[in-house]
């Protein structure tokens, strides 16, 4: 799959692709909407690759233009929203949402370019505004998927339980298995009264600094081939 992005501006990485690679083991349907779809890697996977009506939602029109642009490349339909997810009022409501939301702590060194600095740091959607807002346009039943910072794991399960979005699965991302985990992805269902399954860790590079089997195979499923430069026709 062919991807532009900027030259200048956010470019993806590994975080969206395997959370992608977790979004499809359970194979999502219905009605999806990406929150903060930057470029739109994340839902042009999975929309390739399962029958769903996508949506896209992003308060930065550079990114919204690439994410156009890119849909439209690999000829698959979409529905378009340049707005901030906030302030965002659908007539209907989605079977799930999916997101990899900006998680950086403000309180960090921040990038001074404004474009990186919204993709990025948590201040630009707040975890319980994001959260509050997804209860809201979700179906009764609907799913949510998304990945965080692993530090701030304990905000994030109070909010999700404060606004009715139980983790169901947890995932934490290792970039080695003595190191820390830096990333957690987290599947949530609407008003579930299920229990939380804390899964194996995904673990992305061996000791020989090679990537591990599970990372070379959300690679191969992501299948991307992604171009820094100007949109081409």
């Amino acid at each position: 799959m062919l991807l532009y992005q900027s030259p200048n501006g956010y470019c993806y990485n590994s975080d969206s692709i395997f959370l992608a690679h977790f979004i499809a083991s359970f194979k999502p349907s219905g009605r999806v909407l990406d929150v903060g779809c930057g470029i739109g890697v994340l839902s042009l996977i999975l929309a390739r690759e399962f029958n769903i009506k996508i949506s896209i939602i992003d308060k930065q029109p550079h990114m919204i233009n690439f994410a156009k642009h890119n849909f439209a490349i690999n000829n698959i339909e979409v529905d378009v929203y340049n707005d901030n997810f906030l302030d965002f009022e659908p007539k209907i409501k989605f079977d799930t949402i999916i997101s990899n939301p900006p998680f950086y702590s403000p309180n960090v060194l921040q990038s001074s370019e404004t474009i990186i600095n919204i993709a990025r740091y948590a201040h630009h959607l707040p975890l319980e505004d994001f959260f509050r807002k997804v209860h809201k346009i979700l179906t009764p039943q609907g799913r949510f998927y998304f990945c965080y910072d692993s530090k701030q794991i304990v905000d994030v399960l109070y909010f999700a339980r404060k606004y009715h979005l139980t983790p169901e699965v947890i995932r934490f991302v290792h970039s080695k298995k003595d190191k820390d985990s830096k990333l957690v992805m987290i599947a949530c269902r609407h008003n579930s009264k299920a229990a939380a399954k804390v899964v194996k860790p995904l673990v992305v590079f061996e000791d020989n600094d090679e990537y591990g089997k599970e990372a070379k195979e959300a690679f191969r499923f992501a299948s991307l081939h992604s171009i820094k430069g100007e949109m081409h026709e």
